[in-house]
């Protein structure tokens, strides 16, 4: 495979570099758009891009949105995040453990990214809760912009 180990134990591959020059920094927001599969387990999309959104919805509210640093996303997420770029698309292999979500927090409230669907949700949580499959997730990451820290608790929308 094409996809480079980091030394913290995730993988990617990068499918589109983003805008060089951009640096995220703690503090700063990524707004992203996102989909994962149980790549251990039969490569089931628990979030499919493409999906019920409709037409007439604005898209900016169907993005997600992370601070980098402060441990709302999975860490294998925030770690790859780190090294992106606006408009970047990289594949992320996520292994089960401290780099995944946490056993504790099955609704996904606490760390996301959170499942959109039901059963989205109902598929990772299937896999994340047997010990006796392979538990590594594939996260397909793409970000849409960078909005950095303005230093007085607020963003300057990048």
């Amino acid at each position: 495979s094409d996809f480079i180990l980091t030394d913290e134990g995730w993988s990617y591959k990068d499918v589109k570099p983003g805008v060089a020059g951009v640096t995220i920094e703690d503090g700063d927001r990524v707004v992203f758009d996102w989909s994962g599969y149980t790549i251990g387990y039969f490569g089931r999309p628990f979030e499919a891009k493409g999906g019920p959104q409709g037409g007439a919805f604005d898209k900016q509210l169907d993005y997600s949105r992370t601070v980098v640093g402060s441990g709302t996303i999975v860490k294998g997420l925030e770690c790859a995040l780190r090294s992106m770029g606006p408009g970047g698309v990289r594949q992320v292999i996520v292994p089960f453990g401290e780099l995944s979500y946490p056993g504790d927090d099955l609704p996904h409230e606490r760390v996301g990214p959170k499942p959109t669907t039901f059963s989205g949700q109902r598929a990772l949580n299937f896999v994340l809760e047997n010990p006796r499959v392979d538990r590594t997730l594939l996260f397909n990451i793409k970000v849409i912009r960078i909005d950095k820290k303005d230093g007085k608790g607020g963003f300057i929308r990048g």
